[in-house]
Parts: structure tokens; sequence; C-alpha cells
């Protein structure tokens, strides 16, 4: 046997379409708080490109470097053009002493001639093996570096080159084992014997320069990463922490296990999430005020059906037993007399359900009230009852009282109101509508000739099932529901209704509702 597995999910959620420009491919895996720092270290890492630069600044200075010990070079060669060989190695003696390098002269021979190192070493090279552990790890994040911006590898300087070795004016530079910059450049001496100039030097100077760039803009990366992360870690608390709580009351909501679920506002924000927050609160109130109208309306409903059901039942079994058959004539009077009225209810409270659902689909459109009233006025005058009290019309000038509705809709307010003011007055009475423009908006007013409304009243006429009449000649002839359904007709095209006194030494209720009035 198969079984089919149905989702509990409603249907809508799964039919959704996805506005354009909110999906997220493999982003959307992420949550909010991870993508804002995934995007906070991502500019971190365009930072971090600048060890790239480092790097060209590296290759700069040591070609600036190289080139200035080519020149000290020719500059020494030069003055040596007319000098004796024990002035030349004078000359070089002291030169290496002045500028720290190894200055070396040699003949064509391959001799050297003079050595600015006769007397002793001008500069020491460092045996890596006997320096600290600061040293080592700092060469050893020299060489991860470099090897992270792919920078050149020159030969390892393995002792200095004898003079057979020496390219005639060459210049270039060598990288000792302690990861020190040697420089070196030859020239020639023209004059007299042909003879080879060479200058080595251990600029390590070069290494300090780096180095100390590299730990400066590392220090800048440290604290901007730090302050960095700090702001991300607070933007998404900001964002990701109240995001979380409306989505829980969401959730709650959904739920329907919390009987009222309190929305954080956040008042004190007036950013977007500080909208969607008061958004999200103000609709969880309204279909909390939604819910709990359609939990009354069912229990009004049950109870205003109790009570002709009630009534049928009694004369049902009234038949079964009455044998007069005036009395049994009285009791089919009855049934007839509740199954009117459950129709008349059944009837009315269909169309309030359905009010609501109408109006969001129907599109407004301009609407003169003035000709309204008065088409409806003539349609009336085929099926007015001769005994009923008279209707006069005060019509306004033709396109001054213009709104935005519902024809239909609104002709049901109006022949709601002229039911209820002629159910109250009497046959020789006059009921009196008027429409005109005042200000903003257009004003219908209908007045009776009845009894009138108390004050402590008024209100309560527009709830459902609301009936306040005296004689048996209104019995199931009203539902309560005609004001009910005017009132939600008029608040669906922004207007509003109430019940007002008329004016002094006037007997009668009078009904006025607004709405905006169209500019033409």
């Amino acid at each position: 046997m198969t079984q089919s597995i149905h989702s509990t999910e409603p249907a809508i959620a799964s039919l959704a379409i996805e506005p354009a420009g909110s999906r997220l491919d493999w982003s959307g895996r992420l949550s909010l708080r991870q993508r804002i720092l995934a995007v906070n270290v991502f500019a971190l890492a365009l930072l971090a490109g600048s060890f790239f630069y480092l790097d060209s600044y590296r290759t700069r200075l040591i070609v600036e470097r190289v080139s200035q010990a080519a020149g000290e070079a020719r500059l020494i060669s030069t003055a040596m053009d007319r000098m004796t060989v024990a002035e030349r190695q004078s000359f070089v003696t002291k030169v290496g002493r002045q500028t720290g390098a190894r200055v070396r002269l040699s003949d064509s021979d391959g001799r050297i001639v003079a050595d600015s190192w006769a007397d002793g070493p001008s500069f020491m090279l460092v045996d890596p093996d006997t320096e600290s552990w600061q040293r080592h790890v700092a060469r050893w994040l020299d060489e991860a570096i470099e090897f992270v911006v792919d920078a050149s590898e020159p030969a390892v300087f393995s002792g200095f080159s004898p003079p057979d070795k020496w390219p005639p004016n060459g210049q270039g530079w060598l990288l000792a084992p302690d990861q020190t910059h040697m420089i070196w450049a030859t020239a020639a001496v023209a004059s007299g014997q042909p003879m080879t100039l060479r200058t080595d030097v251990n600029a390590r100077d070069i290494r300090r320069y780096v180095r100390a760039e590299r730990t400066r803009l590392g220090y800048v990366i440290a604290l901007v990463s730090l302050l960095s992360v700090l702001l991300s870690l607070f933007l998404a608390r900001t964002i990701a922490k109240p995001l979380q709580l409306l989505a829980s009351a969401a959730v709650r909501v959904q739920a329907g296990r919390d009987r009222e679920v309190n929305v954080p506002r956040l008042p004190s924000r007036n950013d977007e999430i500080g909208r969607l927050a008061r958004a999200l609160s103000d609709m969880t109130h309204a279909l909390r005020q939604r819910i709990d109208a359609t939990e009354a309306f069912a229990a009004d409903v049950a109870h205003e059906i109790k009570n002709p059901l009630a009534s049928l039942s009694s004369a049902a079994e009234g038949l079964r037993t009455v044998t007069k058959p005036e009395l049994r004539a009285q009791l089919q009077d009855i049934i007839s007399e509740d199954v009117y009225r459950l129709d008349r209810l059944i009837t009315d409270i269909s169309d309030l359900s359905r009010i609501d659902a109408k109006l969001a689909r129907t599109r407004f459109e301009p609407v003169d009230m003035g000709k309204l009233i008065e088409n409806l006025l003539q349609l009336r005058k085929a099926r007015t009852n001769p005994q009923s009290a008279e209707i006069a019309f005060a019509r306004p000038h033709a396109g001054t009282a213009m709104v935005m509705g519902d024809a239909a809709q609104l002709s049901r307010v109006i022949e709601n109101l002229l039911a209820n003011a002629l159910s109250f007055s009497p046959p020789s009475g006059v009921v009196r509508i008027a429409a005109t423009r005042l200000f903003e908006h257009v004003v219908v007013t209908v007045d009776d000739d009845g009894p009138g409304i108390p004050e402590n009243a008024r209100e309560a006429i527009f709830e459902r099932f609301h009936s306040d009449r005296r004689g048996d000649e209104a019995f199931g002839k009203h539902s309560g529901l005609g004001l009910s359904i005017a009132r939600t007709i008029v608040n669906a095209h922004n207007g509003s209704i109430e019940a007002v006194s008329r004016e002094p030494g006037q007997q009668g209720a009078r009904i006025v509702f607004r709405l905006p009035v169209l500019e033409v």
C-alpha cells in the first residue's frame, strides 16, 4: 500500500515568487553576521595587498643603491687615473674606511693591486646560526611575505669573487646568508696600465628599511583588522539581533500558541529595521484585531441564528400536538417568519463577510454622489410602498460631489441608510437626504422623523446585529447588519460615518458619512 506524504507548510510559501534583485546564490547559505564579516575581511585583504607595494619599494631601493654604487665606482676609478700604484693603495684604503665598502683594484693579469681590507675588514657578514630567535622569526616572515608577493630571488652570496670573474663596468646585488643585500659594482681604470676597480658593500640598511615599513604596515593592518572585526560585530548585532527578534515573534504569531505576541517596535531606531519592526508590530496588531473580530463575529452569528432556530423548533413541536386549525395556522405563520428571518440573516451575513474581499479587488473610479443618489431614488419609486414615508433629496450641483469609489457599494450604503430611516419614520414622515461638498470631503446626510437615537447608543447602532426596535411588526424583518455593512464600506473608502443630533427642535435621527473629495 502506498502512502502519500503531504507537506505541512503553507502552499503559498512554496509558490511565492522571489522579487528581482533579492535572490542570493551561494552567499544565501551564509548568515547575515557571516556575510558582514566576510565583506569587511575582504576589504582588509585588499589593504594587505599593500605588501605588494612594499616589494616594489624594496626593488626600487635596491636599484637605486646599485646605481649609486656604480656611480661611486666610476668616480673612484676616475680619481685614480693620475695616481701611482702606492697612491692608489692608500686611496683605496681611505675610500673603503670612509664608505664602509670593500674596495679592490686588480690588474689585467687578475692580481689584486690594492685592497681596502689589507689592514682589516670594514664590515663583517653575520652568521645566521649565531643570531637570536627574534632574527630567525624576522627572516622567516621576510621569506613568507616575499613568497606571497612572488618577489624575485637573486643569487646567494657565497664569498667575494676573484678578479678573473669581474665583468668590466658591471653592477649587481646578491643576497647574504642573513638575508641582507650585497651591492657590488666594477669600473675600468683607463689611464696607464689597464686595471679594474670593484666595490662590495653589505647594505644592511635596505633590509632594515623594508622590515620597518612592513612592521608599520602590519601594525596598521592589525589595528584596522581589530577595529573592523569589532565594528562588524557591532553592525551585525544592530542588524542581525533585531531581525532575529522580529523573526522569533513572527514564528510565534504563525504558530498561534501565544494569545498576545508582543512584536518589538524598536522606537529608538529610525532606519529601515525600525520601520520594519513598527510595520510588523502594526500588522500583527491588525491581524490580532481581525482574528478577534472574526471570533466575535462567529459568536454573534451563532447567537443570532439560535433565536430563530429555537422559535422554529418550538413551533415545529407545537404542530405535533396542536389540533385547532387557528392555532396551527398561527404556528405556521411563525415558522414562515422564522424561515424568512433566517434567510435574510444568512444573506446579510454572507454579504458582510464578502465586502472586504470585494473592495480589495475592486478598482475605484470617479463617482458623482449626486447623480448616484438621484438614479437610486428613481429606481426606488417603482417598488416603494405607498404607505411608507416620503423621500426628499437635496441634489447638489453636477460635478461638485465627486469621490473615488465603487458605485455599487456606495449605492448599497445609501440603500441601507434609507431603509433604516424609512423603518423608523412614520407613514406621514419625510426622509431627507442631501449630498454636498464641504472643504475636502463630500458629506451625505440622511434624516428621519422617527424617535431618534439616544446619545449613549449612537456608536452601538453600527455594531453587528444591533437592533433597538419596538413592536411585533419589526420581528424577523431586520438583521441588525445594515448599518454595520454601511460602516464597513465607508471605512474601505477612507471615509467616516456617525450618528449625530438634528437641529434643535427637530425630531428624529441623522446619520452622516463623509468621503474624500475627488479634485477634477
